[in-house]
């Protein structure tokens, strides 16, 4: 054989398996984190290349915004102002329908009219005059009736969500359902299928017209693409918030499922009295994002006081939601990093109102597979034997043709495609040729750097280019270590700074704290707004991950000490933080999870500590870990804090404050620690005389706010004691 022929092989062999690789990501065998993160950049450049201009009227938002908040108080506000609020947009204004991006989902207590009518039968139950005054205010003090009667004033569309998996729970009532999920099977549709549900009281959904679920459902990258128009539960579809308004609004009371349209259809279509909403195979539709500011918003204080003049609400589609600091709903779409959710549910009701919904063709893996493999195996059999200037020349056509193909479906037949993968193999191709040898030799260090470089540590980075092959972005099943932590009263914070100042302090902080993760050895995860996640054990294997993570946990802690001067000295509040850390089974890998690398931890393990952070301000102690973490960290010392039950899980668990190295550690701490054990084991054994010596006498020695916690239970269970089955667990009901 020649040295022409093993070079033309070589040549074809490299090109025909990386045919191979984009073919199968092309018919969906596996998914190619890179195609379709250059899918997702081409989408979201034509989206806002060709997005509607203008504002459109149609659609008001009412916004509880700061405004608001200063006027009527804090959120959640009584239920008599969102009566008033709801009531005004329809008799003063006369809106067409209203939309809450919000959940009732439980009873208003702030009136104080539990307390009054316990006092009525229990403390004052002989008191006649108590009981007829109480009798004549109790309407006034329901604010949930009060809301009720508020929503049967018009088409109002209430919020609620969707859950999925195991640990969902029920709760509220749902309303009627829009079909049969049976009905868009036929078809070829299967929407998400939830196990729970976050619902409204029943009393507000009897008055109200109708719910629609405010879930909305992130691509790989984190980025709100697309939205359920449907999600399915107990065999039944139900309506997302803009489909919901939209048909309370416009009365639209006729449903049927229809075939795509067309050769380029999408899987069917949801008809609604003339508006035609292509679905795709699980039931989503693309958001069709207008250009910035393209809707009134209103604040919520100027409706409810009358403030806003009557043109500006008549006969509108309005979406009750919030832009305030700590209670709005912030989501990363293809327009804005940090977009209301409530805007999202805004543009699908126009582009449902419009009829400008992108549609996906139902057999558009087909196409683009048959494409791929026509082209890219004609370029693989041309290319090693091509002049450069010639190869360059037709693929660079190719190229174009291919885009401009792209853009004209986009513009001119409302059709989204995803041409990443036929514009990588002629590239790639092109590529491959050209500069054989190099290209495969380089080609995994250079992966390996550009996916995880900005994550780990260098010296990590350097290590795993040695061995590449070792890594990949693929789903597996190891045990690790995670850690949550968590900025405390941020919230008092960001409204104390201007938002250039907040910026730059979350910049040096996020950087200290970051620093010390990679001092030891981890990998960042995620920064979510002022909380990191960071974990153990992968990509590179650790056998001491659990150590690693809780060092760093106490390490973070004490860089606080050297950070907060450097803070308070550019005139920035002192920080507190609280981390939680846990260890155990979890998922690593390419997941698709709002962390734009998509390379995550998944599992019950990560949801723990994620509570355990949550609970460290409970008990005024800075880290918190699990017993898994404690049980692998034989040379650091930790102390019993509780036994408790969180939010979302039925089996107990252990939890602990890790103190610092034994062997680094003075014996009055460790004393302390046993005594604190010990006075816990006495309270959870009901012995509360000695348990409330025991903590008073550590509370004088060293003031705790944990001594304190559990002193307040042991008042409390002297009043109330504690059922006969009582096994010392704390159930917490909240995260």
């Amino acid at each position: 054989m020649t040295q022409r022929s093993r070079r033309f092989l070589g040549q074809l062999a490299v090109s025909l398996v990386f045919l191979a690789l984009l073919l199968g990501h092309a018919a969906g065998a596996y998914h190619l984190f890179f195609i379709e993160k250059i899918d997702a950049a081409l989408y979201d450049l034509k989206l806002r290349l060709f997005r509607a201009q203008g504002v459109d009227e149609r659609v008001v938002i009412v916004d509880i915004d700061e405004k608001s908040l200063r006027e009527i108080g804090r959120w959640p506000w009584p239920r008599k102002e969102t009566a008033r609020l709801t009531q005004n947009l329809f008799e003063q204004y006369d809106v067409a329908a209203v939309g809450f991006d919000i959940v009732f989902a439980e009873p208003d207590q702030s009136s104080g009219l539990p307390v009054l009518e316990n006092l009525a039968r229990e403390a004052l139950a002989g008191e006649t005059g108590f009981a007829r005054l109480l009798e004549r205010v109790a309407p006034g003090l329901d604010y949930d009736a009060r809301l009720a009667q508020a929503l049967a004033k018009g088409p109002v569309v209430l919020g609620y969500y969707f859950g999925f998996g195991p640990l969902a729970g029920r709760v509220g009532a749902l309303p009627q359902p829009l079909l049969a999920c049976d009905r868009l099977a036929v078809h070829g549709v299967r929407p998400l299928a939830a196990t729970g549900y976050g619902a409204n009281l029943v009393r507000l959904q009897k008055q109200a017209v109708t719910a629609g679920f405010f879930n909305v459902q992130p691509d790989f990258d984190g980025v709100i693409r697309r939205q359920p128009l449907l999600i399915a539960y107990q065999g039944q579809c139900y309506g997302d918030l803009a489909l919901s308004l939209v048909r309370a609004g416009l009365g639209l009371t006729q449903i049927d499922v229809l075939p795509g349209q067309g050769w380029a259809g999408s899987a069917a279509r949801l008809g609604l009295d003339g508006i035609a909403a292509p679905l795709d195979e699980n039931a989503m539709v693309l958001v069709p994002y207008r250009a910035e500011r393209a809707y009134r918003y209103v604040s919520a204080t100027d409706v409810i006081h009358g403030r806003v003049p009557t043109a500006a609400l008549e006969g509108r589609l309005v979406l009750i939601g919030s832009t305030a600091p700590g209670v709005m709903d912030l989501r990363v779409t293809p327009t804005a990093k940090a977009f209301p959710g409530v805007e999202i549910h805004a543009n699908l009701v126009s582009g449902l109102l419009d009829g400008s919904l992108k549609w996906e063709p139902a057999h558009a893996r087909s196409w683009n597979f048959g494409a791929l493999a026509l082209l890219g195996l004609l370029l693989a059999l041309w290319l090693p034997f091509a002049a450069p200037l010639w190869a360059a020349a037709v693929v660079l056509g190719l190229l174009f043709l291919t885009l401009a193909f792209d853009v004209y479906a986009w513009a001119g037949l409302q059709l989204s495609l995803a041409p990443a993968s036929l514009l990588i193999a002629l590239a790639g191709l092109f590529i491959l040729n050209m500069s054989y040898g190099f290209f495969v030799e380089a080609r995994a260090k250079h992966l390996i750097t550009r996916l995880f470089g900005q994550y780990v540590p260098p010296e990590l980075v350097e290590e795993m280019a040695k061995d590449p092959a070792r890594y990949s972005l693929r789903g597996q099943s190891k045990v690790m270590t995670v850690l949550f932590s968590d900025i405390r009263d941020f919230t008092s914070i960001s409204e104390g700074l201007e938002a250039a100042e907040l910026a730059e302090m979350l910049n040096v902080y996020l950087s200290a704290m970051t620093r010390v993760v990679q001092e030891h050895r981890g990998t960042i995860d995620k920064y979510i707004g002022d909380a990191i996640m960071a974990f153990w054990g992968a990509p590179l294997s650790n056998e001491q991950h659990a150590r690693d993570g809780v060092l760093t946990a106490l390490a973070m802690q004490q860089a606080l000490t050297e950070l907060n001067p450097q803070l308070e000295a550019r005139g920035w509040p002192a920080v507190k933080i609280g981390v939680g850390v846990n260890t155990g089974r979890m998922s690593v890998g390419n997941m698709g999870s709002s962390f734009r690398m998509a390379y995550t931890v998944m599992s019950d393990a990560v949801n723990l500590a994620s509570r355990l952070e949550g609970l460290t301000k409970q008990y005024g102690v800075g880290v918190l870990c699990g017993e898994a973490t404690r049980a692998a960290c034989p040379d650091i010392a930790f102390r019993l804090i509780d036994r408790v039950r969180v939010k979302g899980k039925a089996q107990p668990v252990a939890i602990y404050q890790p103190l610092g190295l034994k062997a680094e550690l003075a014996e009055a701490v460790l004393r302390s620690a046993e005594r604190f054990e010990a006075a816990l084991a006495d309270y959870q054994a009901q012995r509360w005389d000695a348990a409330e010596t025991a903590l008073r006498a550590l509370n004088e020695e060293t003031p705790e706010k944990l001594y304190g916690v559990y002193l307040e239970r042991i008042s409390h269970f002297r009043v109330q004691p504690p059922p006969a089955d009582w096994d010392g667990v704390f159930t917490y009901t909240s995260k």
